[in-house]
């Protein structure tokens, strides 16, 4: 994950990353910050293998989000900064920014 702050750190760029391991076809990220919408933030496949996607949040937050993956199921980000127990009964990736 890289996170880009704006000069007056009101904003962060966050670059959400999926290696190339976690052999899927399609991904999309969703969070808090869209709502947990499975359509909206598709995650892109690069030349190197991997998958990313670039947003735009809000600082001095936490963010709970995870990839909905191949239209099938959900997986937590392998880096992100913490994960928090959800009510599912599994945990949720979360972006501190």
């Amino acid at each position: 994950m890289k996170k880009t702050y704006s000069e007056d750190g009101n904003k962060c760029w966050v670059t959400f990353e999926l290696p190339a391991e976690a052999n899927i076809n399609t991904a999309y990220l969703c969070g808090e910050f869209n709502d947990w919408d499975k359509t909206q933030n598709q995650v892109f496949p690069r030349k190197d293998g991997n998958f990313s996607t670039t947003i735009v949040l809000e600082t001095g937050r936490a963010y709970r989000y995870r990839y909905w993956v191949d239209g099938e199921r959900w997986e937590n980000d392998w880096s992100a900064d913490k994960y928090l127990k959800n009510n599912f009964g599994t945990e949720d990736s979360v972006v501190i920014v």
